[in-house]
């Protein structure tokens, strides 16, 4: 007869989740047991490191990716990171250990009472099995619910005596032979109008979004601007978890900003705005003002039924992003508009002492390798980045979308696992470092080649920005004097170096890219936000 725990790792590889991230506890053991010799299990020292690492495999990996966490307070302590995973669309499939039944009713300890309720909002589905006969069928649904659009985490909640009961052995072989898919084609007449519309619009543009490169689309979006002759704007920084076009190509025009007023300044040359693979949009901080010029038409592509609903304007067509673009592209033909004016040249830097973050950033464009991958977490010098490094192929650029501290470092630990052939950059604030600091263990234990690049600057700078902006004074805790977060890294295993000039600086990138495992470079950068 077939155990609960050998069908469920049968489940686990059918759908090639052969990779689990955990922090374990009393209550998980009895999963772990036996561990097959084909599946790799990530260790994390927290729960919310355990839950980045997958989040940030499942994006790169673009599959479901499972995360094991310890009962109600391993739960409790991944909640900051399920709430990123679910703005990130991350198709995690999280699983906690719960008390034996005997003693559920009981309170026994550990037991996680109402388990069900505690990651809701931040999870699609979440469930605690009746019997132990229906573990395996609980965890299909939930690899199927995080899979399909819009992906994102599903939670079941696994009592540790489960696992060595015997499965249903009628009811089990279909659903572990089951397959789910869920892209949807967008309806004909929509996708003609949208086409309609682009060849009546005298001044059309595109903003780029992460579904863009998650549902695969990049190669079409870069057709249909090429072909319309559209200027291209990424869509504004605090929802854009990946780049959704190439920065470096003639159409693209920089980002948007993230708040109502300015944004809708930004859109005012244009009678229609396509978003693709976006909200509409991810605003933040709330600076009012017409969120859309008067005149000007939006529509929007999205795979996601609720970023359709809340958008405060426009029309939006729902379904899958690559699908819908490529229908479009069947619609549209060359068009007689002048091809946009390019983005101006970056202006040299100035160097400084200590360097400004835009400096660091333009000594890491001269050595990233250029299928490299960004995992970014630097709130201050984000922008620079973006301006410096001009970041062109899929995949090559993650950020929290839901903008929870704790997620790059961690993120770039599960990228580079996902993406073995691709070096991964890890760009991190001293601040942000914190939040995950404990990743460099990780790191360190299993030789994961991540590039930490942390710029130390004493401060949050990010909240004094919008302490200007909200017209807050007299704010505490934003500084962080003796930050050394080289000296940490160090005593978690991963070899760490120092600079302050900008020889310094690519002395030791260069050595960093260089070496075998993980290696940390911190920089002393000048207080205050970096933006060109």
């Amino acid at each position: 007869m077939t155990s609960v725990r050998e069908a469920a790792f049968e489940l686990f590889r059918n759908h090639g989740m052969t990779t689990i991230f955990g922090n374990p506890g009393s209550t998980e053991l009895p999963m772990l047991a036996d561990f097959p010799d084909d599946f790799h299990y990530v260790l994390g020292l927290q729960e919310a490191v355990a839950v980045g690492m997958a989040d940030g495999f499942a994006q790169a990996s673009r599959r479901v990716t499972h995360v094991n966490l310890h009962t109600a307070p391993g739960l409790g302590n991944a909640m900051g990171a399920i709430f990123n995973a679910q703005a990130n669309k991350s198709p995690l499939l999280v699983t906690a250990g719960q008390q034996v039944r005997a003693q559920v009713t009981l309170q026994a300890n550990l037991t996680n009472k109402d388990a069900t309720r505690v990651p809701h909002p931040y999870v699609k589905w979440s469930h605690e099995p009746l019997r132990a006969e229906d573990v395996v069928p609980a965890l299909a649904r939930a690899v199927h619910m995080a899979s399909l659009p819009p992906s994102g985490p599903a939670f079941v909640s696994l009592p540790m005596d489960d696992w060595t009961k015997e499965v249903d052995e009628v009811m089990t072989p279909p659903v572990l032979a089951r397959s789910v898919t869920g892209r949807a084609a967008a309806d004909v007449t929509a996708v003609r109008e949208l086409a309609r519309a682009l060849a009546e619009a005298k001044n059309p543009c595109m903003v780029a979004g992460p579904d863009i490169d998650a549902s695969g689309a990049w190669d079409a979006a870069i057709k249909l601007a090429e072909r319309q002759k559209l200027p291209v704007w990424a869509t504004p920084a605090p929802g854009g978890g990946r780049i959704g076009f190439p920065e470096s190509h003639p159409n693209f025009r920089g980002l948007l900003a993230p708040a109502i007023g300015p944004v809708g300044q930004m859109l005012e040359p244009y009678d229609l705005v396509l978003v693709v693979g976006s909200s509409v949009f991810p605003y933040y901080p709330y600076i009012p003002g017409a969120p859309l010029p008067e005149g000007t038409r939006l529509i929007a592509i999205t795979n996601d039924p609720d970023e359709a609903a809340r958008a405060p304007m426009g029309d939006a067509i729902v379904a899958d992003v690559r699908l819908t673009l490529e229908a479009l592209l069947g619609e549209v033909g060359e068009t007689m508009r002048e091809e946009p004016d390019r983005l101006d040249p970056t202006e040299p830097v100035e160097v400084t002492n200590p360097l400004s973050g835009a400096a660091v950033h333009d000594t890491l464009s001269q050595l990233m390798p250029d299928d490299g991958i960004a995992v970014v977490e630097s709130p201050s010098s984000t922008m620079a980045l973006r301006t410096r490094l001009r970041l062109s192929k899929p995949g090559s650029y993650y950020f929290s979308s839901a903008g929870g501290l704790g997620f790059g470092l961690a993120a770039a630990i599960g990228v580079q696992l996902a993406q073995p052939e691709r070096q991964v950059v890890c760009v991190l604030g001293e601040g942000s470092a914190q939040y995950a600091i404990t990743g460099f263990w990780t790191a360190a234990a299993y030789k994961v080649p991540v590039k930490f690049l942390i710029l130390n600057n004493s401060e949050y700078a990010i909240l004094k920005w919008f302490a200007s902006v909200e017209q807050v004074q007299g704010a505490p805790g934003l500084d962080l004097p003796t930050l050394d977060v080289a000296a940490v890294a160090q005593g978690y295993g991963v070899p760490s170096a120092r600079a302050s000039s900008r020889d310094e600086l690519h002395s030791a990138l260069s050595d960093a890219f260089g070496a075998d495992g993980p290696r940390l470079v911190e920089v002393k950068v000048e207080p205050g936000m970096s933006i060109l």
